[in-house]
């Protein structure tokens, strides 16, 4: 296992039962799945390395891009999916087929990631066959 993947799963626990909230990032008070990980990144390494523009909670149906891999792209290191996929990485899912990368959580394990869920707060969920198709980016968090 990578040196990074328990540090990032020691930095995601405390975010358990964050309520959701769109566009937030502040354990214990709300996030969204975007925020999540902007948190767990400052986290680690303090400073953010970009700040995401305002977004709609329909961002990824209205604009065509897939603003998340591309972002994931940038600050992360792309893992050969889920084969090769370890603890600690950050998933990014697509719902539909066609549209962008909409969702993004922290595995867990092998049968489990953490991620907030919409209208309830920051999970551990059994990533069940439903999620597991739709990862489309496994990405690990640089090393410090």
């Amino acid at each position: 296992m990578s040196a990074i993947g328990p540090k990032v799963l020691a930095a995601a626990q405390p975010w358990i039962g964050t309520p959701y909230r769109h566009q937030a990032s502040k354990c214990g008070v709300g996030c969204d799945c975007l925020g999540l990980v902007r948190g767990i990144w400052r986290d680690l390494y303090g400073e953010e390395p970009e700040l995401p523009p305002p977004y709609a909670p329909d961002w990824a149906e209205r604009s065509g891009e897939d603003r998340l891999i591309a972002a994931a792209e940038r600050h992360f290191f792309k893992v050969a999916g889920m084969g090769a996929a370890e603890p600690g990485d950050l998933l990014l899912f697509r719902f539909r087929p066609h549209y962008a990368a909409k969702h993004a959580g922290i595995l867990a394990g092998p049968e489990h990631f953490i991620h907030a869920y919409e209208q309830a707060a920051v999970i551990r969920s059994v990533l069940v066959p439903a999620w597991r198709r739709r990862v489309v980016g496994v990405y690990r968090f640089p090393e410090i």
